[in-house]
């Protein structure tokens, strides 16, 4: 089973292939992706990881959650389900 994490608090220079770099001492990794701004293409400091193994996914958070990347201090927890459709009040 598959589990997916929020990576909070990232550099904005960080891509989606250095977070999985990052990530990858963990477990195997089946997506890792950045979240960028529309505009500037740069990252928003968030990113999401999908783990392919749950027992993965769980040291990640554990020896993650906390630490520095780049001298920024990382959020590491598991994602949590969207609700609704993001109609941003139109």
């Amino acid at each position: 089973m598959a589990k997916k994490l929020y990576i909070g608090g990232l550099p904005l220079d960080i891509t989606s292939d250095e977070l999985r770099e990052v990530f990858e001492e963990f477990g195997e990794i089946a997506e890792a992706k950045v979240i960028t701004d529309r505009y500037t293409g740069r990252c928003r400091g968030f990113g999401f990881i999908t783990f392919k193994k749950d027992e993965d996914a769980d040291k990640a958070i554990d020896e993650g959650n906390g630490a520095e990347l780049d001298g920024k201090t990382i959020k590491v927890s598991e994602a949590k389900d969207k609700k609704g459709g993001g109609s941003r009040g139109r």
